[in-house]
């Protein structure tokens, strides 16, 4: 039986209507899908019996309706960089870019861009990105903030920064939440280079970039920021 038939009959007998109610509530953009509400654990767990998935099969379930086929995908494709050699890591790069048009939700690009395209590019030219965060797509300004979790783990920060800046004024609320994400994890490696930007540009942050990037500060700290804006 082909491989691909089999891992969708495993979610299908993993279908759970009560959890699926509660995790479609978590995706506002893709209230169309279908979820069967397998969970993420039980999902890690399948997606590894199923790493050597050919690309034409992954592509085949990012692009479907089932929000749980396009989660296990995202699994596997993160799964396959990981033990990839350098070729095949470009390879796999490159097979998330080329198809983020698949996209529909946070959760493609949270459950790749820190593990794919931050480690991919960690030690390469960055040049994508900037394209990424001047996209009018908000998936693609969401990757290429989201990309740089991997550079800060690493201790670089400047072109979270640098990204950061550029879409403290965005008008949607999940680039809000990303910057301010990132920017609280920025604070935990460096945190006086984030006070720095606070204090730079606060006149510029959303509500709710700001508490998301001071939401680790002690209470007057972020009082003190709260009442700058």
């Amino acid at each position: 039986m082909c491989e691909l038939i089999v891992l969708k009959k495993q979610l299908l007998e993993h279908e759970n209507k009560s959890s699926a109610l509660n995790i479609r509530k978590f995706f506002k953009n893709s209230q169309e899908d279908i979820f069967l509400g397998v969970s993420t654990a039980l999902l890690r767990q399948i997606a590894k019996q199923f790493i050597t998935l050919s690309l034409t099969n992954l592509l085949e379930l990012m692009s479907s309706d089932v929000h749980d086929e396009r989660s296990i995908a995202y699994i596997i494709l993160c799964l396959k960089f990981k033990k990839a050699d350098e070729k095949e890591q470009l390879n796999l790069f490159n097979f998330y870019i080329e198809h983020r048009h698949t996209i529909r939700d946070w959760d493609g690009v949270d459950g790749v861009a820190p593990y794919v395209v931050g480690p991919y590019l960690l030690n390469r030219e960055k040049t994508l990105l900037y394209t990424l965060v001047h996209s009018k797509n908000i998936w693609d300004r969401r990757i290429a903030i989201i990309s740089t979790w991997w550079f800060i783990r690493h201790n670089e920060i400047d072109h979270t920064l640098k990204l950061a800046e550029i879409l403290l004024l965005d008008q949607e609320d999940l680039i809000h939440k990303a910057t301010g994400w990132m920017l609280r994890e920025v604070g935990k490696r460096n945190i006086l280079a984030l006070k720095q930007f606070l204090e730079l540009h606060h006149a510029r942050f959303s509500r709710t970039t700001l508490r998301y990037a001071i939401e680790k500060f002690p209470p007057e700290e972020r009082r003190y920021y709260l009442n700058l804006r």
